[in-house]
């Protein structure tokens, strides 16, 4: 009987568990509190795209299904872009119209574009996965290695990416789970920094290996910011769906064959911890995004190394969020 008991007791406390990180509860781990979302209930996966019909006015919408609501249509006073929506501290409205259930119309009239555009600042965070860095041979770096992409470079699901083959050959990818910032942070600590993150998308932080690491003094900017270097998408999992960010697998393949298969358990310097030292220099503005990172498999250091070319395929995948496709063309 007493075993019995414990053997229950124990299955209890495991669902209770579970239930918790469901919630968004704070739980207590190995590596100490895990604090997933400031804000419960919300539940999606956000999107922007354009009607088929109507292929230059961006819009803004939630999935529910093969359905897509455009939350400007179900309330004509929210905006038509998820920035303004964040700028203008609308989100709980868009969760009250959610628990509505207001009309929506099939995937197939639409066509996604990024998940969000035109905001202020795109952070990127260099070595910060363990087995990325074991492929060059490499030490973890003590603290976060910070670089940028101009906000320019964003482009959405499908579209293509433009290599200038006149300028670089040496063009390489790399998945990245994608942190999106949901309200003004500055000053935060680690123990409160998901209290700012709306949610996650992935990315691809196109390099151009030869202009960053030669072609302009070591200075990464140039190598990473050259146009279309940043697809997102498809969407925005929202901080309560996502699970814990720093438990998923993460995926690329290139014309179909696997190049990248890790987890976001590999990240040397955790989301709480960037998200503290970058507010600790510069506020954080609604709808800016930071790239935590890419685990091993990049084309740089396979041996051959492999780099991308007009025609290929990119397809990144992250649990919990989705595919993200990249054509490559000739710019």
């Amino acid at each position: 009987m007493n075993i019995t008991f414990a053997i229950a007791r124990r299955l209890i406390t495991s669902i209770k568990t579970r239930s918790q990180i469901k919630r968004g509860f704070n739980i207590t781990s190995e590596v100490g509190v895990r604090k997933f979302s400031f804000s419960s209930c919300r539940n999606m996966k956000l999107v922007q795209f354009v009607y088929n019909d109507n292929p230059s006015e961006i819009r803004v919408g939630y999935l529910e299904g093969d359905k897509v609501v455009d939350i400007n249509k179900a309330d004509s006073s929210l905006p038509s872009n998820l920035l303004d929506i964040l700028k203008n501290g609308y989100f709980d409205k868009v969760k009250k119209l959610k628990s509505s259930n207001p009309p929506s119309v099939p995937l197939s009239s639409v066509k996604l574009a990024a998940p969000i555009h035109g905001n202020d600042k795109v952070l990127c965070i260099g070595l910060n996965y363990k087995d990325h860095c074991e492929e060059q041979n490499l030490k973890p770096p003590e603290v976060p290695m910070i670089f940028s992409k101009f906000s320019s470079t964003i482009i959405g699901q499908k579209d293509a990416v433009k290599l200038r083959t006149d300028v670089t050959n040496k063009v390489d990818w790399e998945v990245e789970l994608t942190v999106v910032i949901g309200k003004k942070a500055s000053n935060v600590k680690a123990a409160n920094a998901f209290d700012y993150v709306l949610g996650y998308t992935v990315a691809q932080d196109i390099s151009a290996r030869d202009w960053q690491k030669t072609k302009n003094g070591g200075q990464f900017l140039l190598g990473k910011s050259m146009d279309t270097f940043c697809p997102i998408g498809p969407c925005i999992t929202t901080s309560d769906e996502i699970g814990d960010p720093q438990n998923l697998s993460i995926k690329c393949s290139v014309n179909g064959v696997l190049k990248q298969s890790s987890n976001t358990n590999q990240l040397v310097h955790k989301i709480q911890d960037v998200i503290e030292r970058l507010s600790s220099i510069m506020t954080l503005l609604p709808g800016d995004i930071i790239l935590t990172g890419t685990p091993g498999g990049v084309g740089m250091y396979r041996s051959p190394p492999e780099y991308l070319k007009p025609g290929d395929v990119i397809h990144s995948e992250i649990q919990n969020i989705g595919v993200l496709e990249t054509r490559i063309e000739k710019f």
